[in-house]
């Protein structure tokens, strides 16, 4: 049976996340990209690569990178690095957005529109 290539609806480029398994646990980041159902994230997951120079302009020597990691292994968080729990609903103009409640009001965290369209 093939395999379909899934995007996460709530975890984007640019977002703020919190590792919630694996070696990073409780670390957290920015969403560098996102490929799938993995992603890369700031400062998350760092591995060493042995780089051979091809140019001169190119890095050579060992040098860090990070590596993906599943989207089942993050959850949204807040600048402050605070996990939010995000829902769905939709606003006046009929478009999606993510929102979570604090302290008792409902804050919206961003629009479901894809950035594409």
């Amino acid at each position: 049976m093939m395999q379909t290539n899934r995007r996460s609806k709530k975890i984007r480029k640019g977002d703020h996340v919190l590792a919630i398994a694996g070696n990073e646990k409780g670390r957290y980041g920015v969403v560098l990209a996102c490929n799938g159902d993995k992603v890369v994230v700031q400062g998350l997951n760092i591995r060493k690569k042995h780089a051979k120079k091809v140019s001169a302009a190119a890095r050579t020597g060992i040098i860090d990178i990070e590596a993906p990691i599943h989207i089942s292994n993050l959850r949204l968080c807040s600048e402050k690095g605070e996990p939010l729990k995000v829902k769905v609903r939709t606003d006046a103009d009929g478009e999606r957005e993510l929102y979570y409640v604090s302290e008792g009001k409902e804050m919206t965290y961003r629009s479901m529109k894809s950035g594409r369209e």
